[in-house]
């Protein structure tokens, strides 16, 4: 038994059970672990993503955004070390992932309250579970 309990220490002399170096216990953190992921899981599929026009002072501004990335790839094609291409084509990929992210809308699909509760209990109650395994029991 002795060496079974020795195997089971690493280098340190800590137990495998001991989750984040401390004495906190792996049985916790992997139940933590699955009601988050779980929970995680239930709420993000009730949710639906959705995105609109991108305005401008009440224009399309999409078209607008697309002008430095152009402009950008006209200069690499005529000389691919210059670095003001290189900066409009990475500075307009930034203003069109940018802009794509600042209108993207969220939208939660109605469902009950236990639903609702049952998600958001699994998930809080699973980061719970986790930030007790990684605290010492004393």
């Amino acid at each position: 038994m002795e060496d079974l309990d020795r195997r089971l220490r690493g280098a340190q002399g800590r137990h495998i059970k001991d989750v984040g170096g401390t004495s906190g216990g792996l049985g916790s953190f992997v139940l933590g672990a699955l009601m988050m992921a779980v929970g995680g899981y239930l709420l993000l599929t009730h949710v639906t993503v959705t995105t609109g026009f991108w305005m401008f002072y009440g224009y399309n501004a999409f078209g607008l955004s697309l002008i430095p990335l152009l402009f950008g790839i006209l200069l690499l094609f005529y000389n691919g070390r210059g670095m003001v291409g290189w900066l409009l084509v990475i500075g307009g990929l930034a203003i069109v992932g940018a802009g794509i992210l600042m209108n993207l809308t969220f939208y939660f699909q109605p469902t009950s309250l236990f639903y609702t509760l049952m998600m958001l209990v699994l998930l809080v109650g699973g980061l719970g579970l986790i930030g007790r395994s990684l605290l010492p029991r004393g």
